[in-house]
């Protein structure tokens, strides 16, 4: 079934409705005067697909996902429950938020939906401002979730090195308007390629998500920026910092993996992991650029490498 501005025609195929590039909306009901209602609360924002069954509705979903579900629980043949938890098991539709539609306001039948991953509940007969207001939340939500997602480091959680290099640029751009300094600190776990030659990648995945952990922990602000760089090597981001106060934190998160104590038959230096450290700070008061700062950053943690690993060098820029 499907709805257009000037009419209401029947037809066998579900198609979408509304101008191109604009968020998708899936409408699943059984009763097609339900999505007219529905389609006229939301169709000049949105594009809006709809289907009048379980069936339709998945292959929809399958051949062009759309942005968010509102879900009519009770249908014939698949429900809305069943179709939730459907969607849910497939990979390719399971981050699609689902918003139920019922006229059946019990707690249990609520805590079912949620148990099955939907966001949210609205109660029939609809209200248009409730209905506009909760999709615009979810959107907004599912949008700014998917941005982090693409930030994000997707083995350990940390941000990843686009972001690392775009925050970099504005930090570096906010100490020079104020004249403050600005460290950046390399770490690189020890022999972790001879880690993951003995111990096998999946224990690398695991010591790499560990020692993120204890990194996490040895930060104390929210505005220093931990990244991964690539591979076993991390990046700090750390603002207003000077080259006493970045030093000593470098050497307190060197000390905070050692604690961990994490074997490591494969390294010259230790029996356990250990890392190295390159650290070079922005003092103010020069022309000095995000590339030099990084190279310099990049020569501290090489020179500490090549002195025999498991420790710290530091400048200034």
């Amino acid at each position: 079934m499907y709805y257009n501005d000037q009419k209401n025609e029947e037809r066998q195929d579900p198609l979408y409705v509304g101008p191109e590039g604009k968020l998708k909306i899936l409408l699943v009901d059984d009763q097609p005067i339900h999505i007219q209602v529905l389609f006229e609360i939301l169709g000049l924002e949105y594009q809006v697909f709809m289907a009048t069954s379980g069936d339709q509705a998945l292959k929809i979903c399958q051949d062009n996902p759309p942005d968010i579900i509102l879900l009519d629980v009770q249908m014939p043949g698949m429900d809305g429950f069943e179709l939730c938890a459907e969607l849910k098991r497939n990979e390719q539709t399971s981050t699609i938020p689902v918003i139920f539609l019922t006229g059946q306001n019990s707690p249990e039948h609520e805590t079912q939906g949620l148990e099955l991953g939907a966001v949210d509940f609205i109660s029939k007969p609809v209200n248009p401002a409730i209905v506009k207001a909760r999709v615009k939340t979810h959107l907004t939500m599912k949008m700014q979730a998917e941005i982090m997602r693409l930030f994000l480091d997707g083995m350990t959680g940390v941000y990843n090195r686009p972001y690392f290099d775009q925050q970099l640029n504005n930090e570096m751009a906010r100490a020079q308007r104020k004249d403050s300094p600005l460290a950046v600190m390399k770490l690189d776990i020890d022999f972790f390629t001879r880690y993951n030659d003995r111990y096998g990648h999946l224990a690398g995945d695991e010591r790499l998500r560990q020692i993120v952990k204890a990194f996490r922990g040895g930060l104390r602000r929210s505005t220093d920026l931990l990244a991964r760089y690539g591979g076993g090597t991390f990046a700090c981001l750390l603002p207003e910092t000077d080259y006493v106060a970045a030093m000593l934190l470098a050497t307190e998160l060197q000390q905070v993996v050692r604690k961990l104590n994490i074997p490591h038959e494969g390294s010259d230096i230790a029996k356990c992991v250990t890392i190295s450290v390159g650290v070079a700070v922005w003092a103010g008061s020069n022309t000095s650029s995000i590339n030099t700062l990084l190279s310099h950053a990049d020569g501290q943690l090489y020179k500490a490498k090549v002195e025999g690993r498991g420790r710290v060098y530091g400048c200034t820029v």
